[in-house]
């Protein structure tokens, strides 16, 4: 009965120092998970499909700031409320925000051709760089899907004579050092780490 009283002790001061520590444990891990290129002045940024909140936002700021002269809006894929007419697309809404926020329509352009992914976004953006020439491209993206987006363009255009520039944004719904405090923050973090898997394992 001692033994056993002084495991449980030993087990309820080592669990009490992890929850003590679980904030600096879980920021760190972040750090560890999260990166951010530089942005330098490029061809044009891409808006990729989801996250509308960050990411046409994000671009809209590289146009305002003359770092890029044209933004590239992903032509994803319709669904069906989208189809009939209900609802507005990725695409569409990506334009929109854009436009609301100052950017001309005429530096706005479309890639690709019914992207279901973010694999099919890299070989789009490829084929658009294809026939332009351009040089350097950034794509802003959210902290946790940069890892991921980062590695799937890299990948992409191995060999190319292409800069691909990954910065990482906040989202409103969480912060990079309080992530673990909110739902959203906790299931972009899971869902982006089983996503980065899966894509190593299969592309």
């Amino acid at each position: 009965m001692r033994r056993l009283g002084v495991l449980v002790l030993m087990l309820a001061s080592l669990g009490a120092c992890v929850w003590l520590a679980r904030e600096g444990m879980l920021r760190g891990l972040a750090d560890l998970w999260i990166v951010s290129d530089e942005v330098t002045r490029a061809d044009a940024a891409a808006v990729l499909g989801g996250q509308i909140d960050v990411r046409p936002f994000a671009a809209a700021d590289l146009y305002r700031r003359g770092l890029v002269k044209k933004i590239l809006v992903s032509n994803n894929e319709a669904d069906r409320a989208t189809a009939i007419g209900a609802a507005t697309g990725h695409t569409e809404a990506n334009r929109r925000v854009l436009l609301k926020l100052g950017v001309p329509e005429a530096a706005i352009e479309t890639f690709g051709r019914a992207n279901k992914s973010t694999k099919d976004e890299a070989a789009a953006l490829r084929e658009w760089i294809e026939g332009r020439g351009a040089s350097t491209i950034i794509i802003p993206t959210e902290v946790f899907s940069a890892r991921r987006v980062r590695w799937m363009f890299e990948r992409e255009f191995a060999g190319q004579d292409v800069r691909i520039l990954v910065p990482s944004y906040e989202p409103a719904q969480y912060t990079r050092t309080e992530w673990w405090k909110t739902a959203a923050g906790l299931i972009a973090f899971q869902n982006e780490v089983i996503k980065y898997i899966y894509y190593r394992l299969r592309y």
